[in-house]
C-alpha cells in the first residue's frame, strides 16, 4: 500500500515513521510512505501557500491552487483504489471502521490542513472524504496523518506478523466482538504488592479464559466507554 502525505512541514514525518510497526512494514516492502512538500507547487518566490479568508475572519487559509496542482501531479489520473483524504477538524470522525475501509485501498493521499483551514473547494471538488481524528482542534493535519497511517497500516495483511493480533484489539468487530474495548491484560509477576492476577488466567482452561476475557472486555467498556455498548 502506498501513502502519500501533502504537507508544508515534510520534516515532521522523519520521526513518527522511523520506529515500530510502520518502520518494519516499510522495510519489508509492505507499505510505502511518500512525503510531498506543498510549497513545491507554488509559483511565487515566497512559496506562498496561504492567504487571508474572504469575509474578514481571523487567521489564514490554505489556498486551493497549490493543493489541486499537487494532487493532479501526483495522480494525473484518478484510478480505482486511490483515495484523496482531507484531514481537518470539520471532517467525519475517523474510527476503526474507517481505518478498515481505507486499508482496502491501494493508495491514499492525505492532505494536511493547517492554519484556520483549507479553501472549501478542496473538500468539495478534490477530496473523496474529509476526516477528523477527534472532537478537538490541532495546529495542523500532520499529527492526524501520522495517526491515520499508523492505524491503517496495522490492518494491512502481513504488517503485524500475527494476523490474529488485530482481531482482539479495542474496537475490533471480531475477537471479543461488538466493537468493544480490548479486555484487560496482565503479565508476570503473578502477584505484585499484594495485587494478584485473576486466577482464571492461570488455570490453563482456554474456554474459561475466553469467557473471562469476553466478560471483562464488556465490563471495561461499560465503565470507560458506555457509548460503545449496543445494549
Amino acid at each position: 500500500m502506498i501513502f502519500h502525505v501533502l504537507t508544508i512541514f515534510p520534516d515532521f514525518f522523519a520521526g513518527p515513521f522511523a520506529y515500530g510497526v510502520v518502520k518494519r512494514a516499510h522495510d519489508a516492502g509492505l507499505l510505502d510512505i511518500r512525503i510531498h512538500n506543498l510549497r513545491d507547487w507554488t509559483s511565487d518566490r515566497h512559496k506562498t501557500v496561504d492567504d487571508r479568508p474572504f469575509g474578514g475572519e481571523e487567521g489564514m487559509v490554505l489556498k486551493c491552487e497549490p493543493i489541486f496542482s499537487a494532487v493532479e501531479t501526483i495522480w494525473p489520473e484518478k484510478q480505482p483504489g486511490r483515495k484523496v483524504v482531507l484531514l481537518s477538524a470539520q471532517g467525519r470522525l475517523f474510527d476503526q471502521g474507517a481505518a478498515k475501509r481505507l486499508s482496502a485501498e491501494s493508495e491514499l493521499l492525505l492532505i494536511c490542513g493547517r492554519y484556520e483551514g483549507v479553501d472549501e473547494r478542496v473538500a468539495e471538488h478534490l477530496a473523496d472524504e474529509e476526516l477528523s481524528i477527534g472532537n478537538f482542534v490541532l495546529s495542523g493535519g500532520e499529527l492526524a496523518a501520522a495517526v491515520v497511517i499508523d492505524t491503517v497500516a496495522r490492518l494491512i495483511p502481513g504488517v503485524l506478523g500475527n494476523e490474529a493480533s488485530s482481531e482482539f484489539e479495542s474496537f475490533s468487530e471480531t475477537g471479543h466482538g461488538e466493537g468493544l474495548l480490548d479486555c484487560p491484560h496482565w503479565t508476570r509477576p503473578a502477584e505484585f504488592r499484594g495485587w494478584k492476577v485473576p486466577e482464571v488466567l492461570l488455570n490453563g482452561n482456554h474456554a474459561e479464559i475466553r469467557r473471562f476475557r469476553q466478560a471483562s472486555a464488556r465490563d471495561k467498556t461499560a465503565r470507560l466507554r458506555p457509548d460503545l455498548l449496543t445494549e
